[in-house]
């Protein structure tokens, strides 16, 4: 029988290429998501080293546990699974991927490379292969970075393999949040899965990004969204792809 599930989508500023400044935010976060009651806490695209193509392939690192030491260590003394995003060398390519760390309370620790890029970022960018879906208190979760989500595919893939949610971690620049919110509704109506959206705050990579992080319910209505660019947790409560949503302010 499954449980109520907690998924806290982070919204915390991010420093140009400064990852040791990064994580003490993400730090604060995920200390944060704990006490509210969070499983999860899924942060946007890049969020440890801010979306600067430019810096990716001097900042990437070897997706090995033992680059991601602090944020194991987090998750596990919090109790709480965290998403990460961060750019990540790639054995294929000399290019690297856009990617995500998955820190699991337990100790574990995986990763996930962005599948589809936007125009530009095959400049500085290689792509993944492979589709990432977990397991939280028996719920399925798939997990989409940024332009994932506008390839039709990959929700089909993501429902194909049971997901009962459809996380996206993303940039999502102000012009771009009304056009991407009709899609992540035709997503959710499509698949009859809840989608949820963790976006950036900061202006990161030239980007003015909208913030806004939101929640579709498996109809495809919007249920909640943070309707600010100011730092915050949407705090999102799932049991049979039946959700419930509340905002919370964050103190960094």
């Amino acid at each position: 029988m499954r449980e109520q599930v907690v998924i806290g989508l982070a919204q915390s500023p991010v420093v140009k290429g400064d990852v040791t400044e990064n994580l003490k935010t993400h730090m604060a976060m995920i200390a944060q998501a704990s006490e509210l009651g969070c499983d999860i806490v899924a942060f946007p695209e890049l969020s440890l080293s801010g979306y600067e193509l430019e810096l990716l392939n001097t900042l990437a690192v070897e997706p090995e546990a033992e680059n991601f030491k602090g944020l194991s260590q987090a998750a596990m003394a919090n109790n709480i699974i965290v998403i990460a995003g961060c750019p990540l060398s790639s054995k294929s390519s000399e290019k690297p991927a856009i990617g995500a760390v998955i820190c699991f309370e337990d100790g574990e620790i995986e990763f996930y490379s962005k599948q589809f890029l936007h125009a530009g970022e095959e400049n500085y960018c290689s792509t993944g292969t492979r589709d990432y879906v977990f397991n939280c208190k028996h719920h399925r979760i798939a997990l989409a970075v940024c332009a994932d989500f506008s390839a039709p595919e990959h929700s089909k893939n993501a429902a194909k393999a049971g997901a009962d949610v459809y996380l996206v971690s993303a940039l999502i620049s102000q012009a771009g949040f009304e056009p991407d919110s009709k899609l992540f509704a035709q997503i959710a109506k499509t698949h009859h899965f809840p989608v949820l959206l963790s976006n950036h705050i900061s202006v990161t990579g030239g980007w003015s990004s909208a913030g806004n992080n939101a929640v579709w319910d498996k109809t495809g209505q919007m249920l909640a969204c943070t309707n600010t660019k100011t730092p915050s947790l949407l705090r999102c409560s799932i049991l049979e792809r039946d959700i419930r949503a509340i905002k919370a302010d964050i103190k960094l």
